[in-house]
């Protein structure tokens, strides 16, 4: 495997910051919320609450008891962010949209791994609704990681444009 150029281990430090402000977000929601109700953000739209997620995404294949659920996810985790490490060592220092995309779904990959592995479930506490409808709730890793899918989306629907070549001259 060829070594990370030191311009692409700067996209590195997103990873580093999404695993920080995501742990960090769920110690204090853990620390402060977990024995209280709802704590309202913003009225109508926004509260944070404790929820501890045994399943993967929004809590599809919620573990329910299962011993070994919570293991299964984690090996699925480690492969998943293999894969998209491998492709970050494989992606041009020129691919900058690529390279930030990726480093934010490692980011959140690890710290949603960090809880699967520390706690057998992750920790999940933004809830977003409005009126009746509540999204599933989510944590930071998740944002990054849908922030980073997203960007992919752009970068493989709108690729960049080659520079064109200059023209040649005829000989004489």
């Amino acid at each position: 495997m060829t070594p990370v150029s030191s311009l692409k281990a700067r996209y590195l430090l997103i990873s580093l910051a999404v695993i920080v402000l995501d742990q960090w977000t769920k110690w204090l929601v853990e620390s402060r919320l977990a024995d209280q109700g709802p704590f309202v953000v913003v009225p109508g739209l926004l509260n944070f609450i404790y929820v501890e997620n045994t399943g993967v995404a929004f809590g599809m294949f919620a573990a329910h008891g299962s011993s070994w659920g919570w293991l299964v996810l984690a090996l699925l985790g480690i492969a998943a962010l293999t894969l998209v490490g491998y492709v970050f060592a494989k992606t041009p220092s020129e691919d900058r949209w690529l390279l930030a995309a990726l480093a934010l779904i490692m980011g959140g990959a690890v710290g949603n791994l960090i809880d699967r592995i520390a706690n057998q479930a992750v920790t999940d506490f933004i809830d977003a609704y409005f009126r009746s409808y509540h999204w599933h709730t989510f944590n930071v890793a998740d944002s990054a990681i849908t922030i980073g899918i997203c960007l992919m989306m752009l970068d493989m629907f709108f690729p960049r444009k080659e520079p064109a070549e200059a023209p040649t001259r005829p000989s004489d």
